[in-house]
């Protein structure tokens, strides 16, 4: 059978030949029992899982791909709890903005494929980040393929083409912001401002291969793109409509409905401050918000844990030679605060 994306197993070569690759202790108090970790990660892996093929994770060996074990890149996005998070607040976030919007209503079948383009987001992270280089670049050269034939006009009469630079750093900025709030919030708090930094600094490449300029590479750069481009945006019907489809999903794993609020509620958690204000997002809503997050800072161990094994940067260190366990590891973390 052809190996797909998050067909995430664990290969005899990856823990025999490379005792690196050896289970380890990830941090957190795991409160699901092993059992059900496990049956987790194969229901997780079904929701995820793309028709398309995967390149493959385990060769060449040695090959760091566009990034590589010690950058910081590998550290945030090797969690998969916070990604998962951060892929939905960051959907949420890109609603805001009528012109990149136009594009996913114009182009996309989100009603009938919801999942769709999360699935695709998350690949295309995933590959740019621990495939080997070959595979990273033709996924970049397919996405610049892609945005070529999705442009027309939004419902205000202006032009919005995929290829603009300004909507590209746009959906980049939104990504960065959720992916590292979102390890932040539900992995490692202490993460030093000079990493965060560096995080931004070696995404920047990716953003800017695809197309984008003048993409932040610092935490205040971060913030002061935003701060320039929040008279651009709208919490429109649009917006609405795009939000609905999504609070309805239906994921096929056991109790769906209570997994989806959960999810959805912790991505919205991760929320700035004025995107809240915009989207109308009622006290009460917020308070629910936040009661997710915090069940699932209990949840994300066993989450992390179940996922980690055969991972995709669990597949990416076994090819570089590189310790799984130090994908988790920060400077001074004995002083920190691991969730």
């Amino acid at each position: 059978m052809m190996e797909t994306e998050y067909q995430a197993t664990s290969r005899g070569r990856q823990s025999e030949g490379n005792p690196r690759a050896q289970p380890v202790k990830l941090p957190g108090v795991k409160v699901l029992p092993r059992p059900l970790r496990r049956y987790l990660r194969d229901r997780v892996i079904e929701v995820l899982r793309r028709n398309a093929p995967a390149p493959d994770y385990d060769r060449p060996p040695g090959d760091p791909g566009l990034f590589g074990p010690e950058t910081v890149t590998w550290k945030i996005h090797a969690d998969f709890p916070s990604m998962m998070v951060g892929g939905l607040s960051a959907l949420m976030l890109q609603t805001l903005h009528p012109l990149a919007l136009a594009g996913v209503w114009d182009h996309s079948d989100f009603r009938g494929d919801t999942l769709g383009r999360l699935r695709n987001t998350i690949a295309f992270v995933a590959r740019t980040t621990y495939a080997p280089r070959a595979p990273a670049e033709q996924a970049i050269a397919r996405v610049r393929a892609i945005h070529r034939r999705v442009h027309g006009s939004a419902p205000d009469g202006r032009a919005y083409s995929a290829e603009d630079p300004h909507l590209l750093n746009w959906v980049h900025c939104t990504e960065a912001w959720s992916f590292l709030r979102g390890y932040r919030t539900y992995c490692y708090r202490a993460v030093p401002r000079a990493m965060q930094d560096r995080y931004l600094h070696e995404t920047a490449r990716v953003a800017e291969a695809v197309g984008a300029r003048g993409v932040p590479k610092s935490v205040a750069e971060l913030e002061a793109f935003f701060e320039d481009v929040r008279p651009e945006l709208r919490y429109d019907a649009r917006s609405r409509e795009v939000l609905a489809v999504l609070n309805a999903i239906r994921l096929p794993i056991p109790f769906a409905g209570l997994s989806r609020d959960l999810f959805l509620g912790a991505g919205a958690a991760l929320l700035p401050d004025w995107a809240l204000s915009l989207m109308g997002r009622s006290p009460f809503e917020r308070m629910r918000d936040q009661a997710a997050a915090g069940v699932l800072k209990l949840a994300a161990p066993s989450i992390r844990d179940a996922m980690a094994e055969g991972g995709l940067a669990w597949r990416a260190c076994a090819r570089t030679g590189a310790e799984y366990a130090e994908l988790f590891r920060w400077p001074g973390a004995h002083r920190g605060r691991p969730c």
